[in-house]
C-alpha cells in the first residue's frame, strides 16, 4: 500500500502545527511577562537568564529524560554561534 498524503492528513498536520505555534507563543508571551516584572522588582537580568535556564533544563529532563536532554544541548554551541538565538548585535 502506497503512503499517500491525502487533503484531510494536511489539513489536519497544518492545524496541529498551528496550535503548536499558538501555544508556544502563549507560553512565551508569560515568560515575557514573568521577566519584566521580575526585572521591575529589582532582579538582575543575568539571574533571570541563569533561573529560567536552570528551570526549563530541569522540566526538559522531567519530560524526557537526561540522555535526550544533553544531546539537544549538545547542539547549542553551534546554534548560537551562526545567530540562532542572537535577538540583537553584540560586542565582541
Amino acid at each position: 500500500m502506497e503512503d499517500v498524503l491525502h487533503r484531510d492528513d494536511f489539513d489536519e498536520q497544518a492545524e496541529a502545527l498551528m496550535k503548536e505555534r499558538e501555544a508556544r507563543n502563549a507560553a512565551l508571551r508569560h515568560i515575557i511577562d514573568a521577566w519584566d516584572e521580575a526585572l521591575l522588582s529589582g532582579v538582575h537580568p543575568e539571574q533571570m537568564a541563569s533561573a529560567m535556564l536552570y528551570a526549563a533544563i530541569s522540566e526538559m529532563v522531567g519530560a524526557h529524560g537526561e540522555e535526550k536532554v544533553a544531546e539537544m544541548i549538545a547542539s547549542l554551541p553551534e546554534r548560537i554561534r551562526h545567530g540562532e538565538y542572537t535577538l540583537y548585535e553584540t560586542c565582541h
